[in-house]
């Protein structure tokens, strides 16, 4: 069970938190590209979709696999959030909201 600090440590970052977030309402696994295409989407800033990739692959998604309900398998590409507890759904549920990126 992931501690409230390590739920809070998880989203924040603004882009670890949308990748988080596109994950929990798939409820399937998701190629990287795929992330990485809904984070560009969601991000306000210049950055390209390289760097995200390159952001994501090396930094937050191996960091979001610190909790059991994160899995990345980088040599298939595929990341998936597989139920998540109670305490993170409903911050990160609630985080979306207030934060609201475009869909």
């Amino acid at each position: 069970m992931a501690s409230l600090d390590t739920v809070f440590e998880l989203l924040s970052d603004e882009r670890r938190r949308y990748a988080l977030y596109y994950l929990k309402e798939q409820n399937r696994p998701v190629s990287v590209d795929e992330l990485v295409e809904t984070v560009a989407d969601w991000d306000d800033s210049a950055v390209d979709q390289e760097h995200i990739a390159i952001e994501l692959q090396h930094s937050h998604l191996p960091k979001a696999t610190e909790v059991d309900f994160v899995e990345y398998k980088p040599d298939a590409g595929l990341v998936e959030v597989q139920g998540p507890p109670p305490k993170f759904s409903v911050i990160a549920d609630i985080a979306r909201v207030i934060e609201q990126p475009a869909d």
